[in-house]
């Protein structure tokens, strides 16, 4: 059975202060908890100015450390960029690739997200792919066809083996940050279409283990119906997640849907 992931990506938040405190208090709430973690998960993708801070914290926790973005770029003559080299040698486990936030500031294109896909396994570190369509795209009824043409690019040339752990997550470009969210039902359309694709693309095995998120204005009061949808298997979480309380309520809600 997948484990239920609690993801919170703090975007571009926080002081260095800030995120001491955070993580210092979701590190004791999760050390309290510890007996209940074997099937939850908790990723916290901080600003790359603190996954020391943040890593140093959780070594001894079941918390685990993510990175918001790679470059596409083994090493080089890249100002600004971070390498997945770079990554693992601070003991990062994650890393977020395709989302879109990226897609649309920063113009990435399937092609430049599969090529972070690569870097980011070659470099022992598990993609959490960012998937999902636009409101115009939905209201064309293109969702299908936007997803698994992201699908195709992001996976194109990956192959499956025992260390390979990809995850995915669908994000509705139209609920990033809006504060609307995609009724359970929309949401468990799609990540059921993203998991028949896998089966297809690899094998059911793969299929079954790989853990599909949903992201897009997800709160207290909305991740239980969430999870409750066969497909979904975790949260990757915005603006709530920048907030202890309401990040420890989600990771609650998840502990006590698999008790």
């Amino acid at each position: 059975m997948r484990r239920y992931v609690i993801a919170g990506n703090w975007k571009m938040n926080k002081t260095f202060t800030e995120a001491d405190d955070f993580i210092s208090d979701i590190s004791e709430f999760i050390d309290d908890n510890e007996e209940f973690m074997d099937d939850v998960e908790v990723l916290i993708f901080p600003p790359s100015l603190y996954l020391e801070l943040a890593t140093d914290y959780t070594d001894s926790t079941e918390i685990f450390i993510g990175a918001q973005d790679v470059s596409s770029h083994e090493s080089g003559a890249y100002t600004g960029e971070i390498s997945a080299e770079m990554l693992n040698s601070m003991e990062t486990l994650f890393c977020l690739v395709g989302h879109s936030e990226r897609r649309k500031y920063h113009y990435e294109t399937d092609e430049m997200v599969n090529a972070k896909v690569k870097q980011l396994l070659k470099n022992s570190i598990s993609p959490i792919i960012c998937i999902g369509e636009t409101e115009k795209e939905r209201a064309e009824n293109k969702t299908d066809e936007v997803i698994l043409k992201q699908l195709k690019g992001a996976f194109e040339g990956i192959d499956f083996d025992e260390d390979t752990d990809i995850y995915l997550a669908y994000e509705p470009v139209w609920a990033i940050g809006t504060g609307k969210t995609a009724t359970p039902q929309m949401a468990q359309e799609v990540h059921a279409l993203i998991r028949k694709w896998i089966k297809e693309r690899f094998n059911e095995k793969i299929s079954n283990d790989m853990p599909i998120l949903y992201g897009g204005s997800v709160k207290p009061e909305n991740i239980k119906i969430l999870l409750e949808q066969e497909d979904i298997d975790g949260a990757l979480i915005g603006g709530a997640s920048l907030i202890t309380e309401k990040f420890k309520a989600m990771i609650t809600t998840a502990i006590e849907l698999k008790k």
